[in-house]
């Protein structure tokens, strides 16, 4: 990757449906002079919300901005299950003859507190023998076996919900890193006896990186600079709770 530009820093983006983070990257990176570029986090095209880019020294960071806590809002659809967990992929409606309750919905989710065993999407970009999960199941027939991908542990801090009516829940989300929520919808269905798949996915905030501070490439310079990005101290800092100081000693 040639580069053309020092900028440094931290850009909180917005990103649009339909777009993928790379592509999200590539356009920021194109507008900083390429400027070295990377993301800490992928969002899916079909999601929108909260995507750090980091650029220069920044991405040596990027790990750091990675392992925060993320916060999401999502609606739940749980007439029926799709091979991707969300509305990309085709509908397999499941035949529900009484829909579960507002509690019963509010008592499933809280089972998926606290740590938990999670299985990534077939449609996701896990590494499986070298390829991308999702590379691996695009290219399968209708007959061969679904993809088993290994389940995780991951953290869910809190679990909302925060609307429901048969078949949509909202659901509000605070986790850890490696958090998948299309998994956390399909999980839901099967829990509750019905389906369940992502119809909407936004990532509300990075650690302390929200969607209020956060800009939309549409509304960002032809040419990003300082003014457009966090300084790498500056948003370290957000992220490194202060180090307590020591008492001074009484000398009496």
């Amino acid at each position: 990757m040639r580069i053309h530009s020092d900028l440094s820093g931290i850009l909180v983006l917005d990103k649009e449906i339909g777009m993928s983070s790379m592509r999200a990257v590539e356009i920021a990176r194109r507008r900083a002079g390429r400027a070295k570029a990377g993301h800490a986090g992928t969002l899916d095209p079909l999601a929108t919300g909260v995507l750090i880019i980091a650029f220069g020294k920044a991405t040596k960071a990027i790990d750091l901005l990675m392992a925060t806590e993320k916060r999401y809002e999502t609606d739940v659809d749980l007439s029926a299950f799709t091979a991707t967990d969300d509305r990309e992929g085709e509908r397999r409606e499941i035949a529900v003859a009484t829909p579960p309750t507002h509690a019963s919905v509010q008592a499933a989710l809280r089972g998926f507190l606290g740590e938990i065993d999670q299985r990534p999407p077939a449609f996701s970009a896990i590494h499986i023998d070298g390829k991308r999960a999702y590379q691996i199941a695009r290219k399968a027939s209708p007959d061969d076996a679904p993809i088993e991908i290994p389940a995780r542990k991951v953290l869910v801090h809190e679990i909302a919900l925060l609307a429901y009516e048969w078949p949509i829940a909202r659901v509000a989300i605070r986790s850890g890193k490696g958090f998948y929520v299309r998994s956390l919808a399909r999980d839901l269905g099967l829990a509750l006896g019905t389906g369940g798949h992502c119809i909407t996915l936004r990532r509300t905030a990075v650690g302390p990186f929200t969607a209020e501070m956060a800009h939309r490439l549409e509304d960002l310079p032809e040419s990003i600079d300082s003014t457009c990005v966090l300084e790498l101290d500056a948003a370290l800092a957000m992220i490194t709770p202060p180090q307590p100081t020591a008492s001074p000693v009484d000398p009496r």
